[in-house]
């Protein structure tokens, strides 16, 4: 048979390769205008950013003040366009037909099959449609208690810390957020901050950062090769873990559900349900969907569960840890912030409400300041589905363009001393006016993020909570960026805690 096998491959390969070349030489003429460092034959630019995730976003960095808001970069033998122009954003995200993400996202399928995240086409459409409800403003308001309960333990974790040295508050905020998510995502409370050893929490965690370093190993791009490596084997065992709670969490509520509710439970009764504040996971609301025909498997909804716990704990803990760290070099901004949360609560140590989260407008102007200078997501993908022209530039179908708002937002063009913490950016009065694509937290168009409201929440409720009970002071360390799968303070966020009263 192999006598067979081995002529076709050959044939294969002879017709491939030219192919294959041809369609990479039209694609490096088509873009020349646009300036990047010169590739080296087969590994491109890999060798130009180093292995570790600090010399990632070093690197990048450079490349950026190198070479401008729009420059190239060459991956093995994948072009990537990377991009922090306010134009070349809204022409790529506003776009209903290059929404597909691009390769490196594959490299989250094993973990989070095709959910909302990683699936394109018809697929991402039907899921986008049946989830956008769960975010409804009665469904959140149900979380404020959840996110009050987390808070409040990790308020009694952080006063051992009160007069002390310096400490890293991220990992109490990342286990805060753990907590969070696992109650709103899946309806359990796996007390984290109580078990920090979790190993739900070390494979979620570990997990995380092996896919991050995978991204910039072109030889670990093939599965062949990448499932037969040190990372590959460490993925198996952290997978297991993961898939294995998780479908744990889902027969368990289903059978809870089963026992509760009858096959003739109607939509209005559950409506009425959500009407009367029933305490409903995400998990719950999924498995509303998955009755009758073109509705969710339990595949699906483990894919979009563990989706959720994906994106919903990182990106704010991230996202928390940063504000705090700009709070603390900026008592100005500091005290601002808490003599409103005094207007709101008074001398109540009472817990915040829905209506409480809404009237912090300093607060959201700082988290927005904060994300712009450190956004939890410095750089997100697409792979075009057609070719594009843009500034008289022809970007052939098949190209990656990375999107980077950790640069867009550092464009002195769009916010002037880009390096200054000023939330007064926010103001009601100065967006006024402002190009909605200049500043992309949440990233923006049809692929846009669908819990930036409950990140919002969570993230206003633990930093109100912080506020409320402590002072904060910096720490000595730099801030030293690492781009992982969110953007990290390589070694923690230290910070310095004294009792408000």
């Amino acid at each position: 048979m192999l006598y067979l096998v081995i002529p076709a491959m050959v044939l294969l390969l002879l017709f491939l390769v030219p192919h294959y070349w041809l369609h990479l030489s039209r694609a490096a003429r088509l873009v020349s205008s646009i300036p990047g460092p010169k590739p080296l034959p087969l590994i491109g630019n890999t060798l130009e950013f180093g292995y570790g995730t600090v010399d990632i976003i070093a690197n990048m960095t450079r490349l950026w003040k190198e070479y401008g808001h729009v420059f190239k970069i060459w991956l093995g033998p994948h072009l990537f366009i990377v991009v922090a122009d306010a134009k070349y954003m809204e022409h790529f995200l506003s776009s209903n037909t290059n929404i597909t993400k691009n390769m490196t996202y594959g490299f989250l399928e094993p973990w989070l099959g095709t959910g909302l995240l990683t699936s394109t086409g018809s697929k991402w459409k039907h899921h986008r449609k049946i989830i956008t409800p769960t975010f409804h403003f009665k469904i959140l308001e149900q979380f404020v208690e959840v996110f009050n309960n987390s808070g409040n333990v990790m308020i009694q974790k952080l006063k051992k810390e009160v007069n002390g040295g310096e400490f890293d508050i991220y990992n109490y905020i990342t286990l805060c957020a753990l907590d969070s998510i696992c109650e709103t995502a899946m309806g359990v409370s796996m007390n984290v901050q109580n078990d920090g050893n979790s190993e739900y929490v070390s494979a979620l965690q570990g997990l995380a950062d092996l896919i991050m370093k995978r991204t910039f190993i072109p030889w670990l791009f093939p599965k062949f090769i990448f499932d037969r490596s040190e990372l590959g084997k460490l993925q198996k065992g952290y997978l297991k873990i993961l898939h294995d709670t998780t479908n744990k969490v889902i027969a368990d509520r289903k059978r809870e559900l089963a026992e509760k509710h009858n096959d003739e439970t109607s939509d209005e009764t559950f409506e009425n349900e959500i009407g009367q504040k029933k305490k409903l996971a995400f998990l719950d609301l999924l498995l509303q969907y998955t009755k009758g025909e073109g509705n969710l498997t339990d595949e699906e909804i483990r894919e979009e569960v563990d989706t959720f716990m994906f994106e919903g704990h990182d990106t704010t803990a991230s996202a928390m840890s940063f504000c705090l760290l700009l709070l603390s070099k900026n008592l100005e901004c500091q005290e601002i912030a808490y003599a409103e949360l005094k207007e709101i609560f008074g001398n109540s140590d009472r817990e915040a409400t829905m209506k409480d989260l809404q009237d912090m407008k300093y607060l959201e102007c700082v988290i927005k300041e904060s994300l712009r200078i450190y956004p939890s997501v410095p750089f997100f993908a697409r792979l075009l589905d057609e070719d594009v022209h843009i500034d008289g530039v022809h970007i052939v179908k098949g190209t990656n363009i990375l999107l980077s708002p950790v640069f867009l937002h550092r464009n002195q063009s769009y916010f002037p001393d880009p390096e200054k913490f000023d939330p007064d950016r926010f103001s009601a009065e100065n967006i006024q006016g402002r190009n909605p694509y200049v500043y992309l937290p949440f990233s923006a168009g049809p692929r846009n993020c669908i819990g930036q409201k409950f990140a919002m929440m969570e993230m206003k409720s633990t930093i109100s909570k912080v506020l409320r009970n402590f002072k904060l002071s910096p720490g000595s360390k730099e801030v030293v960026l690492s781009a992982e799968l969110v953007l990290r303070n390589w070694g923690g966020i230290f910070l310095k805690l004294q009792n408000r009263e």
